[in-house]
């Protein structure tokens, strides 16, 4: 599935310019150091977590994207940091549980 087609299905809001990139799995956290340890290029995250910090790992990663969940909204430079490295960034207003479901019922597994 791509970043667009889980943006349609899940009603998600593209924060920035985004890529239309595959997406190979997903990992659900708000500890930057389990993303780093567990996830895979690829996937998508899910985090309430709304810093910078979001940006470098999942670069370090090669994430396909992050969704920041329950409705909160990064800073305009955390948006900027995001294009500056081509990550796609999105916002839903569900919670990280909610959403973790629904991917899941998606077929979307880590």
């Amino acid at each position: 599935m791509t970043v667009f087609k889980l943006s349609e299905k899940l009603n998600l809001t593209f924060l920035n310019k985004a890529d239309n990139i595959e997406i190979t799995g997903a990992f659900a956290s708000d500890l930057l150091s389990d993303v780093v340890g567990n996830t895979s290029e690829g996937n998508v995250l899910l985090s309430v977590q709304v810093h910078k910090n979001i940006v470098a790992v999942a670069s370090l990663v090669g994430l396909a994207a992050v969704i920041i969940t329950s409705g909160r909204t990064p800073d305009q430079s955390v948006i900027d940091a995001a294009n500056g490295n081509g990550l796609n960034l999105l916002s839903s207003e569900d919670s990280t549980f909610t959403l973790s479901g629904k991917m899941y019922e998606l077929g979307l597994r880590d």
